[in-house]
């Protein structure tokens, strides 16, 4: 019996790769550029990031936790109340309506939140970082401190 498959292998003929042009001179040169490392922050800066990274932390908890709440109490809901499975509206069962038009707004709604509130910590972050800068530098021992007449 003779084999099928042309040339007796099992995958066929063999596969061929095919790159462009640019692909094979870079690489054909040999030289890939090294990524740059990026400056460490200063300490007052990673103190910013850290209050920032912790600010930023609490609200994904808190959605988190919303986001448990919504999805077993829609679950929970539907479990204990049945009858959502016999009614219908529209030849829907209002137990899928309630899925639909009722958790997945409520989702999109905790995630928009949740985005403006981690934006906000990080602008009110920002603000902070300068005006306390600035308040320091006005108040401290500077030059322009305690030197009137």
């Amino acid at each position: 019996m003779k084999s099928p498959v042309k040339g007796g292998q099992l995958g066929g003929p063999r596969r061929v790769k095919v790159t462009s042009p640019q692909t094979r001179i870079a690489l054909a040169r040999g030289h890939r550029r090294h990524p740059q490392l990026l400056p460490l922050p200063a300490p007052a800066d990673a103190e910013a990031a850290r209050a920032v990274f912790a600010a930023q932390r609490r609200t994904a908890l808190r959605t988190v936790a919303l986001l448990g709440a919504v999805l077993f109490g829609s679950s929970g809901t539907i479990a204990a109340l049945p009858v959502l499975d016999r009614l219908h509206v529209a030849g829907v069962p209002v137990s899928w309506l309630v899925l639909v038009v009722a958790t997945y707004p409520v989702l999109l709604l905790l995630a928009l939140c949740h985005v403006r509130r981690a934006e906000r910590a990080e602008s009110r972050a920002g603000t902070d970082t300068d005006t306390g800068a600035g308040a320091g530098t006005e108040t401290g021992t500077g030059a322009g401190a305690g030197s009137g007449p």
